[in-house]
């Protein structure tokens, strides 16, 4: 295996952040699903995969930096004599020495290697929760229940889909990292729902009853009389739910004027400015 910094791209010096930052961008770029049947590019996957796994575990990395291990994770020669040296005695020293001259005693248990996988979910599935399907490092495909309220860069954990163990120990784990797509009109605020609602004047002056958007479905909403452009709504509970809470969703009114000007509503405008000393800058404080 190369070195697990030049497979990502990243300095010896990178931080945690960094390093996720790279494997997050490389791994959307390489993934199996993204370049099926590319058998180079699914090798390449998997050797930014195991870098990944090698740099963001901090022990594994330290061990690296102090060239006690492989990129692969596997001793140095010249680092198990170091450590020999350093005082390692009766079993784990007896394993040592074995290991060296072709004769362990017994194979050891240990857990196999983790796995990380990303997946891209729609944003009213992230919302309302799903099913989205992820291609395993070994080819086989496996669905994945993605909970309600899911926010983008959450983790799911596949017990045991990971590389296989040694010594007979069990499977690792595999995590996928959902990445959510941005929605047209809605945005996400914690477990509360933001969207703008276009209205019209006469609706802004007279009120109105207007279907509006929300993740769970339209509803009608009333626009209080003389509501102005850019007035919030509250719906109660129309937001996302996780853990037995629920949001609310807010509608932002935004008036819209006909594309095409009507010459009517432009000579009451005028008629009606002649009449009206309403300054609304001036009621807004500026002067």
């Amino acid at each position: 295996m190369k070195n697990p910094y030049e497979v990502l791209g990243v300095p010896p010096s990178a931080s945690q952040a960094d390093i996720k930052s790279a494997y997050r961008t490389l791994a959307k770029e390489l993934h199996p699903d993204m370049n099926p049947g590319d058998t180079i590019v699914e090798q390449r996957f998997k050797e930014v995969t195991a870098a990944y796994e090698m740099l963001s575990n901090e022990e594994k990395r330290a061990q690296f930096d102090r060239g006690e291990i492989n990129p692969d994770g596997s001793p140095r020669m010249d680092g198990m004599f170091r450590q020999a040296r350093q005082g390692a005695a009766g079993a784990d020293f007896e394993d040592l020495v074995a290991d060296l001259f072709g004769r362990r005693r017994r194979p050891r248990q240990a857990k196999g290697k983790s796995v990380t996988y990303s997946v891209h979910v729609p944003f009213l599935e992230a919302a309302r929760g799903g099913v989205q399907r992820v291609r395993l490092h070994d080819g086989k495909t496996i669905e994945v229940n993605i909970p309600p309220a899911t926010s983008d860069g959450d983790s799911l954990r596949l017990k045991e889909q990971g590389m296989p163990g040694v010594g007979g120990g069990p499977n690792g784990d595999a995590f996928v990292e959902v990445q959510v797509d941005p929605h047209p009109y809605f945005v996400r605020d914690g477990l509360d729902i933001r969207v703008d609602v276009p209205i019209t004047l006469t609706e802004a002056v007279l009120g109105a009853k207007v279907n509006t958007p929300t993740v769970h479905g339209t509803v009608s909403v009333a626009v209080p009389e003389g509501s102005s452009s850019g007035r919030i709504l509250r719906l109660k509970g129309r937001g996302l739910e996780k853990d037995g809470k629920k949001g609310d969703e807010f509608v932002r009114l935004m008036i819209h004027l006909p594309e095409k000007t009507d010459s009517k509503l432009t000579e009451f405008v005028r008629s009606w400015t002649k009449q009206s000393d309403y300054d609304v800058r001036k009621k807004a404080g500026f002067e």
